[in-house]
């Protein structure tokens, strides 16, 4: 049997989104720079795919940059921003996804920017009254805080930042790449500067994303070359890429409060049975709660054993796939910066399990029985 429980790493693409995708492969492959018919047919097919996802975000078409993903997105954001704006302060965490902490550290290292990371509270979640102390100090400095922990699943209360840094008027930019199509993000309602997608993380093609940028809120291009994406990007768009990320934003939307149901039911029930079958069982972070954390991710905390380096590679001759931290960070002889900003026992075993609405109780079931063999308990 083989099992795949790392969604948080990629999510497998959805059929329907390839067949809406294939057209522009095979068929309408003309540059949508060129003013001619080819050309012109597929510019038109990626301003219709910029309007849904506009539509679904309740933004505006122009507020919408297509990328090449997440990381080149959270780049644009924090660089381009601090460049435009001149802002010297950055407020984030030490639990962010390395495309924004690894940026954030290189930019002070050139000593482009002065980097202030907030306190965790004992699961992980950020210190809201560390913020505002941070932003009564340095007025206006720019807020960079993901959404969802691609790690350990904590949510971030996104209004409640989103008010703060009005009131010390901070721009504030938000990875959202976790939660995006799990999760409705209505910026009618929400006042925040940048908001970020991946195609792959939501059943879409991998090599495609998007970022978000308040209509309000000027930043400088990151890629020089060309007049795409509004003179915001040069290059050539990735057209079929750009169909299959607005195809897969739509059906997530349209099938969200279902999906959400299936997912989280397969959470509680892991949760259910790991308690059961394994002594001594953890959750590292907030993600036992499942109002407080992404329905999505569960990080296990096993107790210390002489096999435990042995853990990913165990489930893996099993058929389960699944992570011991972030995939970016798999092969990392350092180890997860997220479980060490915690503070977890070095000693214990962790393994980040992630679902999506192809995973199905049976393959929950299976996991858990091969984890508890490690431990030998009868599952």
């Amino acid at each position: 049997m083989r099992v795949y429980l790392d969604n948080a790493a990629t999510t497998p693409l959805d059929p329907e989104v390839f067949e809406a995708m294939k057209p522009y492969m095979l068929n309408l492959w003309g540059n949508p720079s060129s003013i001619h018919s080819h050309g012109r047919e597929v510019r038109s097919a990626i301003e219709k795919a910029r309007k849904k996802v506009a539509e679904l975000l309740q933004a505006a078409p122009a507020e919408i940059f297509f990328t090449s993903g997440g990381t080149e997105a959270d780049n644009m954001a924090l660089r381009c921003t601090t460049e435009a704006t001149k802002v010297r302060h950055v407020i984030s965490s030490p639990t962010e996804h390395h495309a924004v902490l690894h940026t954030l550290q290189h930019m002070e290292k050139a000593g482009q920017i002065r980097l202030h990371l907030l306190e965790l509270d004992s699961t992980g979640s950020v210190s809201l009254d560390h913020l505002e102390q941070l932003l009564k100090a340095h007025p206006g400095s720019l807020v960079s805080l993901m959404h969802g922990n691609n790690e350990i699943g904590n949510l971030l209360d996104l209004e409640r930042v989103s008010a703060l840094c009005q009131e010390y008027k901070a721009p504030f930019h938000s990875d959202t790449v976790q939660t995006m199509g799990h999760y409705a993000h209505n910026l009618s309602r929400l006042t925040i500067q940048h908001l970020v997608g991946s195609a792959h993380k939501f059943h879409g093609p991998k090599g495609v994303g998007f970022l978000y940028i308040n209509a309000g809120h000027k930043i400088h291009p990151l890629l020089h070359g060309g007049a795409q994406e509004r003179n915001m990007r040069g290059g050539t768009e990735n057209v079929y890429g750009i169909i299959g990320l607005a195809k897969a934003l739509e059906i997530a939307y349209r099938d969200m409060e279902k999906h959400k149901r299936h997912i989280s039911g397969l959470k509680q029930r892991m949760i259910d049975k790991l308690k059961q079958s394994v002594p001594g069982v953890g959750f590292n972070g907030n993600c036992a709660d499942l109002e407080g954390s992404l329905y999505t991710v569960l990080n296990v905390s096993l107790p210390p054993t002489d096999d435990n380096d042995m853990l990913l590679f165990n489930l893996d001759i099993n058929g389960i796939s699944a992570s011991g931290g972030s995939a970016c960070s798999s092969g990392s002889s350092i180890g997860s910066h997220v479980l060490q900003a915690i503070k977890c026992d070095p000693s214990r075993g962790a393994v980040r399990f992630s679902f999506s609405k192809y995973t199905t109780p049976e393959e929950i079931d299976y996991a858990v029985e091969k984890l508890a063999e490690q431990y030998r308990v009868e599952a």
